[in-house]
């Protein structure tokens, strides 16, 4: 055990789930479990009794839900949560709410009692506990600065490509920002680590705050200004050029750098599609994906930014990205819409 272990506590209504949950992080040399809890009220006498590093909320109990006792914790004493959600339609959309709420990541309960699916359900559920245990709880459960609106790109042309690549911190992220957005503005492309069974729902629910179209993307969707195109759960997300339009191609090869959809593939493509055309942006998140994109990028003479470490709410693949010395720029989140702006403007009158 480690010296400084995460001190996790588990609320859930299930046994059988207490159990595995209890199990699964136990085996973690540097996690501890300081107790669990059984419904939404005994968890939040635990957290004040306990004060635990992380806590695995459930997002469906009987009485006090998960998204209540989330709210409630929120708005008293923010912690790092991870939901853990079936992936049902109805949990997936409690979970994006969460998501939305300030909680930093999410895991889905296993289907069946299969081996593959289980130790896959164990993998999951201590990286979203180490990864919450990184965040920063400044930025938990509160609004940050109101982003400021960009302005109209005069750079929509064929060929200008926004892509932006972010995970953990990122729903909440992205609601606040995309708002921002004119609906003028150049296609953007996404990928936002998530399981397949959420980028669908989640891209309707942005699309409901944005002046941009927001969609998942599909095989032959062309890139427009206007438009968002959200890389799919379980499928590399590559922009390829054919006859002068951008279009989608998806594929679903090897994951790179841990996922797929992986930024670095996305990124890829579409520096090789548009060149210095592009801007790359990377936004919070745990790792380092993206950070190769984010080098050739550069390469291509694109212009890249990366979200800054006092706006993430984790502030890892932002970091791997700066650490390359291929960052043009890093802005917080309230800055994102209007830097891109003008870099678009400013980048596109030297690339032409």
């Amino acid at each position: 055990m480690s010296d400084n272990p995460i001190r996790v506590l588990i609320v859930d209504d299930s046994v059988f789930m207490r159990s595995m949950l209890k199990g699964a992080l136990s085996d973690a040399d540097d996690i501890e479990v300081a107790g669990t809890a059984q419904n939404g009220m005994e968890g939040l006498e635990k957290i004040e009794a306990l004060r635990p590093d992380v806590v695995t909320l459930d997002v469906e109990m009987p009485g006090l839900s998960g998204l209540e006792v989330l709210e409630q914790v929120m708005n008293k004493r923010p912690l790092p949560i991870v939901m853990v959600s079936t992936k049902t339609q109805a949990g997936a959309e409690t979970t994006l709410k969460a998501l939305e709420l300030g909680a930093v990541d999410y895991v889905a309960k296993p289907l069946g009692e299969k081996s593959a699916s289980l130790e896959s359900f164990r993998s999951s559920v201590t990286r979203a506990v180490r990864t919450a245990a990184a965040s920063n709880r400044a930025n938990l459960g509160k609004q940050t600065t109101p982003v400021a609106r960009a302005g109209p790109v005069s750079a929509a042309r064929p060929g200008t490509v926004v892509a932006i690549g972010i995970s953990a911190g990122g729903p909440a992220a992205l609601h606040q920002m995309l708002p921002a957005v004119p609906k003028e503005f150049p296609p953007i492309v996404i990928t936002q680590h998530m399981p397949a069974d959420f980028t669908g729902p989640f891209a309707k629910r942005l699309g409901e705050t944005t002046q941009v179209s927001v969609k998942e993307a599909a095989v032959n969707d062309e890139l427009i200004p206007g438009r968002a195109l959200i890389a799919p759960g379980d499928r590399h997300l590559r922009i390829i050029k054919c006859a002068n339009k951008l279009l989608v191609a998806l594929d679903d090869g090897p994951k790179v750098a841990g996922f797929r959809s992986s930024v670095d593939v996305l990124f890829e493509s579409v520096a090789t599609a548009v060149g210095a055309r592009a801007v790359g942006v990377i936004m919070t998140g745990m790792g380092c994906d993206g950070s190769v994109g984010i080098r050739i990028f550069k390469k291509r003479g694109a212009f890249t930014m990366s979200q800054d470490k006092e706006s993430s709410t984790v502030y890892g693949m932002p970091k791997a990205a700066y650490e390359t010395g291929c960052i043009d720029r890093v802005v917080s989140l309230s800055e994102i819409p209007t830097a891109i702006a003008e870099a678009l403007e400013s980048h596109a009158a030297i690339v032409g």
